[in-house]
């Protein structure tokens, strides 16, 4: 069975469970603070999936490190350690996020500009681009380019929408450059 259809089963179970007991945003940044932490500590994710190290001992390292988890988190996290699929955690969090993205109507962007933008224009930022990618609302990560010089370039998904000077700019190079040949 392939990584994707495995991350996408426990997903979507975590989801469904989530859903149930209304805590999808609870269980959503639990996930993401558990994503975080393997992708900061590649030593702990080499523990968790050296063979020597007993399913026990793998427990124990989760139940002191993920105390303040929810208990969907951690027993999900128990269940990956006892089956042998703690490796797929990176997956799993990024398909719940995504499902849990689609039922709420929202789309995570990254805008990219010169300063960090106030949430007055983030807000109008996300209105107005939902609309157009046919979402609700975007839930937008501000991240500071200098390199930009003006204006801002919003990243949503695999879509790049640039309203930024430099990339104006080089567009506007590449026409008179094209109208040359």
């Amino acid at each position: 069975m392939s990584k994707e259809l495995i991350a996408k089963r426990y997903a979507v179970a975590l989801f469904q469970l989530a859903q149930e007991q209304n805590q999808v945003d609870k269980i959503e940044s639990d996930l993401l603070v558990v994503k975080e932490v393997f992708a900061a500590n590649k030593e702990l994710f080499n523990v968790f999936n050296h063979p020597k190290v007993s399913a026990d001992t793998k427990k124990s390292i989760l139940k002191d490190s993920f105390s303040a988890l929810s208990e969907q988190v951690v027993n999900t996290l128990y269940l990956l350690v006892d089956r042998h699929r703690i490796a797929n955690i990176n997956e799993i969090v990024s398909y719940f996020v995504e499902i849990a993205n689609e039922a709420r109507g929202t789309e995570d962007a990254i805008v990219y500009s010169v300063r960090p933008l106030t949430d007055v224009e983030l807000s109008a930022i996300s209105t107005s681009f939902a609309k157009k990618i046919g979402k609700v609302s975007l839930r937008l990560q501000n991240i500071v380019d200098k390199n930009l010089l003006g204006g801002v370039k919003l990243r949503i998904g695999n879509r790049i929408y640039d309203g930024s000077i430099s990339g104006k700019l080089e567009r506007i190079e590449r026409q008179l450059v094209a109208n040359r040949l």
